[in-house]
């Protein structure tokens, strides 16, 4: 159990909810029990609550006093707001299906003390008091975290802690729509100026998958902040454009950042490439494969970080996210043989990716983590999010991560107008430059993030509840047919070509 006692200044239930931060902590399936006496606020927080998570702060809240339960269909979830003041007993509350409905819905329950033994043993109370010291429409409130909310609720306390040591306390606090990671992100808006808050806890080593270590140690996935803190530095001393670090607490997780807005490399719904700031990445990669980026980089005076490198079994464990997750999607159970065969091909496709030059892979090079900033000029209008997971390796990784773009259709033609515009500009700064050897290990690094990809959008859906990435899997598996339509993959698309029936794939 966790408890925290938060005195509001301002605002009252408002800056509780804003300073709660909690919209980056709630899911489906969320219990919050709101207690208090009659016009502590219970009902005014759930109000703002829904607004804020609806977006929309028009929305009509009523109090659910006499119908007891009132649904809303949530852009992130299902929410219920449930008010058990009329209940005579927890029999009543058997009567209403509250059980049922709220399994795969938030719900906000006043006067929790009405449902007794029917309470999950999981979940977030908030009580709320009457503060007489800072007038009528102020509140204490003390928030409580049981079972699997407790480390939650302390989570909460200590991003607000951080946000008023590092003068953020008074910061309008917006959460951003995120991605398929486990970081969070909110808009803090403070004046007129706008900072970003990263929300980033130190990730957990899952079971042992190889050799006693996590799936996430051989693929050498970021552990804490960290590599990112190290990662911006390193690209804002080449002059490219990551955002500033404005407050750190680097074993908390939070980071402060500089807000590079909104403006992105895709437009229209659905999203299309914007031909020109997709010129302008791949010329930053073609900049930044120039340099001679070392493998260490000082984050302080008496701390550095060494990036890993991107090696033999971190490429294989991902393709191997195909056979794992990929397939069963599919209803294909590949044998031993196919198994084995698979990744002894693709060990002697990935031989020549090795044996590249060595630079800095950003590794989710593509358009969800690119931001156009039209006043700054060249390459540095392009700004670069989520690179903590950078590695030493082939740069042709990131080009086939941005041409072959999981979120957005890129033209074939397009795809080889921006290549060809890659090759040429490492050409003329360095006439060496193998242009035919870096395409063929494009393909094949296209060709394996494919791969991968295919099972991470199957593991999100059947792991994770998230269907919603099942709509990339068609472009994703016609960017896979692409890359191996390169000779040097012939073995390889046999394999699938015989494992995975395009019907099917598709």
């Amino acid at each position: 159990m966790s408890a925290e006692k938060l005195q509001k200044f301002e605002f009252g239930v408002l800056v509780l909810l804003a300073t709660l931060g909690m919209m980056l902590l709630i899911s489906a399936g969320d219990l919050i029990a709101l207690s208090g006496d009659l016009g502590a606020g219970k009902t005014a927080f759930a109000r703002a609550f829904i607004r804020h998570i609806a977006g929309n702060d028009t929305i009509e809240v009523p109090s659910p006093t006499f119908t007891l339960v009132q649904q809303y269909d949530l852009p992130r979830f299902p929410l219920l707001h449930a008010d058990l003041y009329r209940l005579s007993g927890p029999d009543d509350l058997a009567e209403l299906g509250l059980d049922e409905m709220s399994a795969h819905a938030v719900t906000l329950m006043e006067w929790p003390d009405r449902a007794e033994d029917h309470l999950r043993p999981d979940r977030l109370d908030i009580a709320f008091m009457l503060s007489p010291l800072h007038g009528e429409t102020y509140r204490d409130a003390e928030i409580t975290g049981y079972g699997s909310f407790a480390p939650r609720a302390e989570r909460i306390a200590l991003i607000r802690r951080f946000l008023l040591e590092s003068g953020f306390g008074q910061a309008t606090r917006v959460r951003i729509q995120g991605d398929a990671s486990t970081r969070s992100y909110e808009r803090l808006t403070r004046g007129k100026d706008s900072f970003i808050l990263m929300n980033s806890p130190k990730r957990p080593d899952g079971p042992p998958v190889r050799d006693g270590k996590p799936y996430s140690a051989i693929a050498h996935l970021a552990e804490d902040v960290t590599p990112f803190i190290a990662m911006a530095k390193g690209l804002r001393m080449l002059g490219l454009s990551s955002p500033a670090i404005h407050a750190a607490n680097r074993e908390g997780g939070l980071l402060v950042l500089e807000d590079l807005g909104n403006d992105l490399v895709v437009e229209g719904n659905p999203p299309r490439p914007i031909q020109d700031r997709y010129a302008a990445a791949a010329d930053l990669l073609a900049a930044l494969h120039r340099e001679r980026t070392h493998d260490t980089i000082s984050v302080e005076p008496n701390l550095q970080y060494r990036l890993p490198y991107y090696d033999m079994p971190a490429m294989l464990i991902e393709t191997e996210l195909l056979l794992d997750w990929f397939l069963p999607y599919l209803g294909r159970t590949p044998n031993a043989a196919a198994c084995d065969d698979y990744l002894a091909l693709w060990q002697d496709a990935l031989t020549p990716a090795l044996d590249a030059p060595l630079t800095w892979v950003l590794r989710d090079y593509h358009s969800p983590n690119l931001l156009w900033l039209p006043r700054r000029e060249g390459i540095a209008r392009v700004g670069l999010l989520d690179f903590q997971d950078a590695m030493m390796g082939p740069g042709a990784y990131d080009l086939a991560s941005l041409l072959q773009d999981a979120r957005v259709d890129v033209p074939e033609s397009m795809e080889i107008a921006l290549l060809s515009r890659y090759t040429r500009a490492r050409l003329a700064a360095d006439p060496s430059f193998d242009a035919p050897a870096f395409v063929q290990i494009y393909a094949t690094m296209a060709a394996q993030r494919a791969s991968k990809i295919l099972g991470i959008f199957a593991r999100l859906d059947r792991r994770d509840g998230k269907p919603q990435y099942l709509r990339h899997l068609p472009r994703v598996w016609s960017y896979l047919q692409r890359a191996l339509a390169h000779p040097s993959l012939a073995a390889l698309a046999e394999w699938y070509r015989v494992n995975l029936p395009a019907q099917k794939a598709q």
